[in-house]
């Protein structure tokens, strides 16, 4: 094995690696398909994922917002009122 940068950097010959990477893919292509996975399905899974995560975060801050709104409309006129209230008191 000689020591190129090339052979350090894969970690053996660049052609038995390749041979490796073939046989890899090989074994795997048929465990997967075996399996009924493909990669586009994969990154389909994966993206559908992200996406559903999305929506829910901005879903929940939307009603998060709905409870803000709920809240103000009794807690802001209470404040107004209790406040001319404290005002007619100082004077």
């Amino acid at each position: 094995m000689s020591n190129s940068p090339i052979s350090r950097f894969l970690g053996d010959s660049p052609a038995r690696v390749i041979l490796k990477l073939l046989f890899l893919s090989f074994v795997v292509g048929v465990l997967m398909s075996a399996l009924g996975l493909y990669p586009l399905d994969i990154f389909d899974g994966i993206v559908s994922f992200v996406r559903r995560l999305w929506n829910l975060g901005f879903e929940a801050l939307g009603q998060l917002g709905g409870y803000f709104v709920l809240g103000a409309m009794v807690v802001i006129p209470v404040w107004v009122v209790l406040r001319l209230m404290s005002l007619g008191r100082r004077s």
